[in-house]
């Protein structure tokens, strides 16, 4: 009786074991017949696909421009910027004035240049051809500072000078034309845009991103037959091969400005002085640059400013310039100079000889090497 209860359990193990066997059997059978069916990819269950590998890199890859762009906004709101055009209903006549000076500085040859229906005093230049956006442009010679820091002291001239001084010079100079009346409806205007766009900025301070931004001095010269081929490559696509630039179809003002030529600054204007263009260009051309997008690098924009100024154009009696000579920068090249260096370094460079000389030797004014 007990071998024939020790056989039947080991029986029952034996049917047991063969209807597991049986059942892994069937369920493998029932697996591959879907996997036959549907084809799914089981690599898929435990690696990630090309396809899923591909979205999530997109995916960083969307993430990083959003930090990036983001990161630029914040860099962004810390400049300058201007005031906006906003004005209350009983500031018609301000209105009026400020979107005036705004046209006239935009506009500036339709009003005021050789076919001008006010006055013909200027080169057919706009204002805006240097003084980007109107002059709201960060780093794009605008005018964030002039409303704050103006009425100040200025070398050039060795006398303090007010906002209507600054206007005229750009008139006198970058426009290489005459004065406008102190009093007229354009003086007024354009100086009542200038202060509009100004006047969130707090007295005597330069805010961040306003003018021309300073780049370093280069340890060598800056180099005219460089700065030609970067024109050649960059440049003379707008600009055109002999720096005449393009009038508008109107053929009145100008779309893109004449760099050097008759109609051009002449050489009074400050981007006359190599560092101002070269801080002008670098972070405004070519044309979609931008302070945080700059295409040329700083060798470059003094290369390119070497070349363009080493161009004719109109001249400009400048024998009161500067009238305390100490007080020349380093990069203007006219005689005499507070320094035994040439006319010709302190056009192209190095600077940093100079800055040293004037450094040990201030009030000294030395002889000028030939």
């Amino acid at each position: 009786m007990g071998n024939n209860h020790l056989e039947y359990n080991r029986l029952i193990k034996i049917i047991r074991l063969l209807i597991g066997v049986l059942g892994v059997m069937l369920v493998g059978i029932l697996v591959l017949f879907l996997v036959a069916v549907f084809k799914p990819d089981i690599g898929s269950w435990f690696f990630k696909t090309n396809k899923e590998l591909a979205k999530e890199a997109e995916q960083k890859e969307k993430f990083k421009q959003w930090t990036a762009e983001n990161k630029l906004k914040e860099e962004a709101a810390t400049y300058w910027m201007p005031a906006a055009l906003n004005f209350s209903t009983t500031d018609s006549n301000l209105k009026e004035q400020v979107l005036y000076g705004k046209d006239l500085i935009i506009n500036t040859a339709k009003y005021l240049g050789p076919k001008g229906t006010v006055l013909q005093i200027s080169n057919g230049m706009n204002c805006q051809n240097c003084h980007l956006d109107a002059g709201t442009k960060i780093w794009g010679n605008n005018y964030g500072a002039v409303f704050s820091t103006y009425p100040k002291y200025r070398a050039r001239s060795g006398k303090e000078e007010d906002i209507v001084k600054r206007i005229n010079d750009c008139f006198e100079r970058s426009l290489n034309g005459k004065a406008l009346a102190v009093e007229s409806r354009e003086m007024q205007a354009i100086k009542a845009y200038i202060e509009f766009i100004g006047r969130d900025v707090q007295k005597g301070v330069k805010p961040k991103g306003s003018g021309i931004a300073e780049l370093a001095f280069l340890d060598r010269a800056a180099d005219p037959g460089k700065g030609s081929q970067l024109y050649n490559a960059k440049c003379q696509s707008c600009h055109k091969a002999n720096g005449e630039g393009v009038l508008n179809d109107d053929q009145i003002g100008y779309l893109y400005p004449p760099l050097w030529g008759k109609n051009s600054y002449n050489i009074g204007a400050g981007l006359y002085r190599n560092s101002r263009f070269a801080g002008y260009v670098k972070n405004n051309m070519p044309l979609g640059a931008n302070f945080q997008n700059t295409q040329l690098t700083d060798a470059e924009a003094w290369d390119l400013a070497a070349f363009v100024n080493a161009q004719p154009r109109p001249s400009k009696d400048l024998r009161n310039d500067w009238p305390k000579i100490e007080e020349k920068p380093v990069d203007h090249p006219f005689g005499p100079f507070a320094d035994s260096y040439a006319e010709k370094q302190h056009k192209f460079g190095p600077f940093t000889p100079i800055v040293t000389e004037r450094k040990n030797k201030p009030t000294v004014n030395s002889p000028v090497k030939k």
